[in-house]
């Protein structure tokens, strides 16, 4: 089956649960937090305007966007966990370089 997203929506895949802390210590099911960055799998044409414009959206197929905690909506396809998310709940776009999601200052 072939997820098509409507309007201002994304379709995420969810990255894997860290296992592990940085200094390697196994963390119980309980304890492993959310994952709060995902691969865009599908992107919907963007939000119409009240004029009839469609606005397009920022992000593309293949990024790796970040989102809030509590954002989107989590789905199950065939067996694979997704996330639909609206463009307006993607905090940014991951480049190449590594990015400690939820790390305090």
């Amino acid at each position: 089956m072939k997820l098509k997203p409507l309007h201002d929506r994304i379709i995420v895949e969810a990255a894997a649960k860290e296992e592990k802390t940085a200094s390697g210590i196994i963390l119980p099911d309980s304890a492993q937090e959310k994952p709060l960055k995902g691969k865009v799998l599908a992107v919907g044409p963007g939000k119409r305007l009240d004029n009839g414009k469609i606005s397009p959206i920022d992000v593309k197929e293949g990024e790796t966007v970040l989102y809030g905690k509590y954002g989107g909506t989590e789905i199950t396809v065939d067996g694979k966990d997704y996330i639909i998310l609206r463009a307006e709940d993607v905090l940014g776009v991951l480049t190449e370089s590594k990015v400690a999601v939820g790390a305090s200052r």
